[in-house]
């Protein structure tokens, strides 16, 4: 599941659901964001394809807690990928 995938990319324990509601959150943002730029929402909400997961996960890395000092940095890569995803047929088409 990408959750506990994110979860070990945050460093938080797959037993501690503290963050599970904030993560969510993030998981779900990070979706909208591709879908909005052009990504298809079939390939938006996948769980396997590995672009997408580190789309959302570098969105959420960038944006989860309030004082990552890397957290531009991420946010940029985040938006080079979206913009990449966004301009490719495999992805705004859905399954091609």
């Amino acid at each position: 599941m990408l959750v506990n995938d994110i979860k070990n990319l945050l460093r938080i324990s797959s037993s501690n659901s503290a963050f599970d509601l904030e993560i969510n959150d993030l998981i779900e943002t990070a979706r909208q964001e591709l879908i909005l730029s052009g990504v298809s929402s079939e390939k938006a909400d996948s769980e396997t394809d590995p672009l997408i997961k580190r789309a959302v996960s570098v969105y959420v890395k960038a944006n989860f807690g309030w004082d990552n000092p890397d957290s531009d940095k991420l946010n940029n890569s985040f938006n080079m990928l979206k913009n990449h995803l966004s301009l490719s047929i495999e992805y705004t088409e859905g399954d091609v």
